[in-house]
């Protein structure tokens, strides 16, 4: 098979899946609009229900509902029939997924996911399966092709049915307001959770290098050497000066043949960039990148506090 063909059939294969979606788009309906008002009013949380490749979609829906805001777990049907039953509650809502409707182990599980839940939403292709049967709310997932050239292997069905989860976790996450910030109170460990809501002093450099203005360029050159960062803050008290970089000490040893008269405040860069220690760490990384510079100056109340490192931010996923 040449690159042509390998091309050929994966743009069928998206094209049959594109169309599959287009068509569950159309059938949005008063019916979905009823599950997501139920699983919102629901004072328990959200049990999933499914087995076989529909377990593999159900464990995807309850990791973007749970990331979102609404409460959910995942509940193997084989393990339900065995004692997991249990993790029912009665105020919980039970979304059982399965294409066909009519698995034996679905089968067997449906009069207790009835009984045990406030209410039973199912999913399925089948409508006329027992699921759809004994659901108090449908939720219609029925594809007229699989993507498989056999017509059996769950390729266009698995699709609707992961899109049909994720539509219904952005209308929650609507309804409850869900936002940047509550979404990074799940995220504490990824990047994109650092970036939301970590701030400046959880990067602070231990190192907190510093002359005063009177200082010689000995005393420079040890503060410096003495620090990871290159850089030095030029105080008075907490009060903060400028800063002299390595750069800086270079410049002036060019320039000068004799430095014994030459004092920090000589050399020293005056009005350093800054950032207050309580400020969002993707704001210092701003200010890194836009001026072009590898450390900033973190204040509290406009004292000197520390150092924050760029290398240190792009380690921890800042950007």
């Amino acid at each position: 098979m040449d690159r042509s063909n390998i091309i050929s059939i994966a743009k069928s294969t998206l094209g049959i899946e594109i169309s599959e979606l287009e068509k569950l788009k159309d059938r949005i309906n008063d019916e979905f609009a009823k599950a997501v008002e139920v699983i919102n009013a629901a004072k328990g949380k959200l049990i999933v229900v499914g087995i076989g490749k529909s377990a593999h979609v159900g464990n995807k829906i309850v990791a973007t509902l749970n990331s979102t805001g609404t409460p959910s777990q995942f509940l193997h049907a084989s393990e339900a029939i065995h004692g997991d039953l249990g993790v029912i509650q009665k105020q919980d809502v039970v979304l059982c997924i399965s294409h066909s409707g009519n698995s034996p182990e679905i089968v067997n599980l449906i009069p207790y996911l009835k009984d045990y839940s406030s209410a039973l939403i199912g999913m399925t292709g089948n409508s006329k399966s027992k699921l759809a049967e004994f659901s108090d709310i449908i939720l219609d997932t029925h594809v007229d092709m699989e993507a498989c050239p056999n017509k059996l292997a769950p390729t266009s069905s698995t699709t609707i049915q992961m899109a049909l989860g994720d539509a219904l976790a952005i209308c929650l996450m609507e309804l409850n307001d869900f936002k940047e910030n509550d979404f990074a109170k799940f995220h504490p460990g990824g990047s994109l959770g650092k970036n939301l809501i970590s701030k400046v002093d959880q990067f602070l450099s231990s190192q907190k290098p510093q002359v005063s203005e009177s200082s010689t360029i000995k005393d420079v050159i040890i503060s410096i050497s003495a620090s990871s960062h290159g850089i030095t803050v030029v105080t008075n008290g907490d009060e903060i000066l400028g800063v002299i970089t390595d750069g800086d000490l270079r410049r002036m040893l060019m320039k000068n043949e004799d430095i014994s008269s030459v004092s920090a405040k000589d050399i020293m860069s005056a009005h350093p960039k800054t950032i207050e220690r309580n400020a969002l760490a993707k704001e210092a990384m701003k200010i890194l990148k836009e001026n072009n510079i590898g450390q900033l100056i973190v204040t509290e109340n406009g004292k000197y506090y520390g150092i924050i490192d760029l290398h240190k931010l792009l380690d921890e996923g800042i950007n």
